[in-house]
């Protein structure tokens, strides 16, 4: 409840050298304290309440809720609130409860704002034609649908229409910042809505944005940032002279130390310092933390940017219009360049210069090389490489999202449908390319890359592994737990009990899913049968939630394929020889993760311990930083996953013994 100032009041407010336009336009709760403002002045409608805390600030300092020097135009403050020092005002907004305010030049809502919300993000096309609307709660995979779905124009103008009605929602002649948020030491602030928990510590500038703040996750804006035309989700962290222009910055996302970004989204967990990107799509878990380093124009995600690493898009003179792709889980080296359109592979690797427009999309694993101006090819290597491994186990444990309501739907699987399908398709691939060009060459083309003998034969052997150990490991995990009493049985067990899963799959920014169901949802999105972003949301997130359901689908419609059986068919027999093809091909291959690490502790990997640069001091200075070989975490894990899936195998097979005798 609230009333009017009594005539006690207000001259207790003017003996403290506060003024108003208007004293009768001041309301307040019961609680308040004419005590608590000292050289304040008032304009337009105000509402304030009480003032009965105390914060306690770093070092143990303390002050109490109260107002000083400041200016208040048509502003609501809640209980609780401390402003002091705001060299110009601050109008037109509503303060909640707990919040903190000092030393700021000015917090202004200018009418008809919409924070940020409806701005047109121009990714991919810096000319425009991919432009994604932002709101706070837009996903990797809603954004997916709107950027790259422009074959379904009905569709994206559904969404579009949808994400615009949101800015019509937001829109407001007045802002609001949240309850226990920490404002100081910052520069101008106009039209941003500020959510609960934020803390704003030094920002330079911030103009018409959201920070979608929450208490189970809290928003950071450090130091010296700009901030024009964005949305900050929860979790976000931003600082150190960042600028950000035209953006979304999804949950968790880490971007500091001059980093600066114009018409790009960056989603879950991304990480990006010192360099720059323009009119990027950065899927979760994109990192780039070198100052050289440039990503534009680009679709990225699980992507890990070596310094330097850099890609052009004006190939000719109509503008910025070209545009590129690397999959998930790729990596670029220092001084990698790829001049787009381009597409490379799922978790490839990048070395080199690349002028050529490679597209390595249909044999992901492999390595891009550039030797003497030409670019190689290696299919399949980066299935035994350490780094694609290690990667693919720190990305879960380095899910920082602390939001119960995670916007972003993420697949982590390494080994999927979606790059299955891939090796199945590039075993033929290899297998085309040797056939047409001659068994008894020594080399290769292929798309304007060289593939060495060598390197073809051995990528199809790692495609070979890695697809019995991924539909080994899907049947074995159908079969988990269960009694087996007869073939009937294993049948039974093995039907899909879902259809989806069928066909082709796709990567839509993180989440992994059949193309028929993202089709079917793109068509009931452009009919109306799908009508809110609510719902398109939860039809997501069940896609997500039937992952393992849909992939046991597809498994199943490969099987004959890959095994000249399908699971209709098989008998006990049939599958202990599929266990054993599994448990050695997750044998081998885990020997070569082994002997991959190894070379992290050879010799020259030493070069550089030592201060002295004797042997001695070298090998014990090797030894105190970098520990032994059996000893690292790595190391231990991969000999442990031998020992655990090797005990799983054991298991099925003893649960199959009295079926095959």
């Amino acid at each position: 409840m609230y009333r009017t100032l009594t005539n006690k009041e207000i001259s207790t407010l003017q003996s403290r050298g506060c003024t108003a336009d208007d004293w009768n336009n001041i309301s307040v709760s019961e609680g308040f304290n004419p005590q608590k403002y000292s050289n304040v002045r008032f304009s337009g409608a105000i509402r304030l309440g009480a003032s009965d805390r105390e914060f306690c600030l770093p070092g143990g300092y303390t002050v109490s809720a109260s107002l000083s020097n400041v200016a208040l135009h048509n502003v609501s403050l809640a209980d609780n609130v401390y402003i002091h020092n705001v060299a110009n005002y601050i109008a037109n907004y509503n303060i909640g409860s707990g919040t903190f305010i000092e030393n700021v030049n000015r917090i202004v809502c200018t009418g008809g704002a919409t924070f940020g919300v409806g701005t047109e993000v121009s990714v991919l096309n810096e000319t425009g034609g991919r432009e994604v609307p932002i709101y706070p709660r837009l996903s990797a995979q809603i954004a997916w649908l709107v950027a790259m779905y422009r074959h379904k124009p009905d569709m994206v103008a559904a969404l579009r229409s949808l994400i615009l009605a949101e800015a019509d929602k937001a829109r407001s002649d007045r802002g609001n910042i949240g309850r226990e948020v920490r404002i100081i030491n910052s520069g101008e602030i106009t039209d941003v809505n500020i959510g609960d928990f934020a803390s704003i510590d030094g920002a330079a500038k911030l103009t018409d944005g959201t920070i979608a703040a929450s208490e189970s996750d809290p928003v950071y804006v450090g130091s010296n940032v700009m901030a024009e035309h964005f949305i900050l989700a929860s979790g976000a962290h931003v600082a150190e002279s960042v600028v950000l222009i035209h953006s979304f910055v999804g949950q968790a996302c880490h971007l500091t130390h001059l980093f600066s970004a114009h018409d790009s989204l960056f989603f879950a967990n991304c990480a990006c310092e010192n360099g720059e990107a323009a009119a990027i799509f950065a899927g979760p878990y994109t990192v780039t933390m070198h100052k050289s380093s440039l990503l534009i124009a680009g679709i990225f995600s699980f992507l890990n940017a070596g310094s330097g690493s850099n890609q052009s898009n004006h190939m000719y003179k109509l503008g910025p219009i070209h545009q590129g792709v690397v999959e998930r889980g790729s990596k670029t080296t220092s001084d990698s360049y790829i001049l787009w359109p381009a597409r490379i592979g799922a978790f490839s690797l990048v070395m080199g210069r690349h002028v050529n427009h490679p597209d390595t999309s249909a044999l992901p694993f492999s390595y891009l090389i550039e030797n003497r101006g030409r670019s190689y090819l290696v299919p399949g290597v980066n299935i035994k490489s350490v780094g694609t491994i290690r990667d693919a186990r720190k990305w879960p444990k380095r899910d920082k999202r602390r939001d119960p309501d995670l916007l972003d739907c993420i697949n982590f699987n390494l080994l999927s449908p979606y790059t299955a399908s891939k090796m199945l398709n590039g075993i033929k691939l290899l297998n085309t390319i040797e056939e047409t060009l001659g068994f008894t060459a020594d080399q290769f083309s292929y798309r304007s890359m060289t593939i060495d003998a060598r390197a073809l034969r051995k990528g199809k052997e790692y495609y070979g592994m890695a697809l019995d150990k991924f539909m080994g490991n899907s049947l074995i995990h159908r079969l988990k737990d269960v009694s087996l009493e007869s073939d009937a049985d294993i049948r039974r067990l093995l039907r899909p009990t879902i259809e989806a899963g069928r066909g082709e799959w796709i990567d839509l920014a993180g989440m992994i899913a059949p193309h028929n169901e993202i089709e079917r949802l793109s068509s009931d999105l452009a009919s109306g049968r799908c009508a809110s972003l609510d719902e398109a949301e939860k039809r997501i997130k069940q896609l997500a939630a039937d992952y393992y359901d849909m992939e046991w689908t597809w498994v199943d419609e490969h099987f004959a394929q890959w095994y000249g059986k399908t699971t209709q068919e098989l008998t006990a027999a049939d599958v202990a020889s599929i266990v054993e093809r599994w448990r050695n091909s997750v044998v081998t291959l885990d020997k070569m993760l082994y002997d991959d690490a190894r070379k992290e502790f050879s010799l020259v990997s030493r070069i550089g311990f030592g201060a002295d640069g004797s042997e001695a001091s070298c090998e014990a200075d090797f030894e105190q930083v970098r520990g032994e070989f059996q000893s690292d975490d790595f190391v231990k894990m991969v000999l442990d996953h031998i020992d655990k899936k090797t005990a799983l195998g054991n298991e099925l097979l003893g649960r199959l013994k009295h079926l095959l005798n």
